[in-house]
């Protein structure tokens, strides 16, 4: 069989669902989604196999104005992905918002001649279909999209006609990743994203945006059971202690909500075991940044 093969990234600003549809394209929860901007801090690769077409996904960082050294990090992880791929997908909300990090993007657009496809996305919260037309007249006045695509990552609507749209960029190639699988992360990695992304639906306010979760131990028994070891690092003792809760509930709901979801990725039984420190400033610092895992070694 003659495979074929398309690099994709998914752009847009903080909070426009880029998790949700990665997750969405690939059938199963590759990347970790909450309602708070900037949950995503790596480029996560998601993979959808087609027939004879594979089509990768790289869930980027929302695209915004940088206050630290890991904004820097991660604002940089978008214009390496843009850089590599053979086709974008600009998401947006179907509000007529479009501010300087589109604007950004679509510049970043231009100067690497990316082919980029307009999606419209959380179009399950507009009752009136014809107010996405102003939406779309604005963009594409803005850059020459290939297409525009409105859907719903949550409810799966318009998916399947931007899958049929990204499989005409590919092109006859040998596969990038094997069959049948659904992302590039490691265990550790992911495990230690579902830590942070309970954290960030239990914590409130600023907080989850300064926490950075190591895993130390990641063994399995004979039994079968993964024992995991967890250092949730947090920028103020303030903090910590609020991450730890009264009686030490929140970081017991945290670790119980995380082990869960641990459990259905392993699909296997895992202990969980989760620490606090406190490194203060650590997003500005380049080692510590790159001691966490972001690393911009492309």
């Amino acid at each position: 069989m003659n495979t074929k093969s398309v690099m994709i990234a998914i752009c847009g600003r903080p909070n426009v669902g880029k998790s949700t549809l990665t997750n969405t394209v690939v059938g199963e929860k590759v990347a970790i989604v909450s309602n708070k901007p900037q949950t995503t801090r790596n480029r996560i690769c998601g993979i959808r196999d087609r027939g004879d077409t594979q089509l990768v996904f790289l869930d980027t960082p929302g695209f915004h104005r940088p206050r630290t050294k890991l904004g820097d990090y991660m604002v940089n992880v978008v214009e390496q992905s843009v850089a590599n791929v053979d086709l974008a997908l600009l998401l947006v909300e179907p509000i007529d918002n479009l501010g300087p990090q589109e604007e950004a993007l679509i510049e970043q657009f231009r100067q690497r001649d990316v082919p980029a496809i307009l999606v419209i996305n959380k179009t399950d919260t507009v009752e009136d279909k014809e107010s996405l037309l102003p939406v779309i007249a604005r963009y594409n006045h803005a850059f020459p999209f290939a297409a525009t695509v409105p859907i719903s990552a949550k409810t799966n609507d318009g998916v399947d006609e931007l899958l049929d749209l990204c499989e005409h960029y590919a092109v006859e190639s040998p596969w990038f990743f094997p069959d049948g699988m659904t992302s590039d992360q490691p265990e550790r990695q992911v495990i230690a994203e579902i830590i942070r992304e309970k954290m960030l639906w239990n914590l409130d306010k600023e907080i989850p945006h300064g926490t950075a979760v190591e895993i130390t131990r990641f063994s399995e028994r004979d039994t079968g059971v993964i024992d995991v070891e967890a250092t949730i690092y947090c920028e103020k003792a303030s903090h910590k202690g609020i991450i730890i809760g009264k009686g030490g509930q929140m970081l017991k709901k945290i670790s119980s909500q995380a082990r869960a979801d641990c459990e259905r990725f392993m699909g296997a039984k895992v202990y969980l075991q989760t620490w606090i420190k406190v490194k203060e400033n650590w997003r500005d610092s380049d080692f510590l940044i790159r001691n966490f895992g972001y690393r911009n070694d492309d």
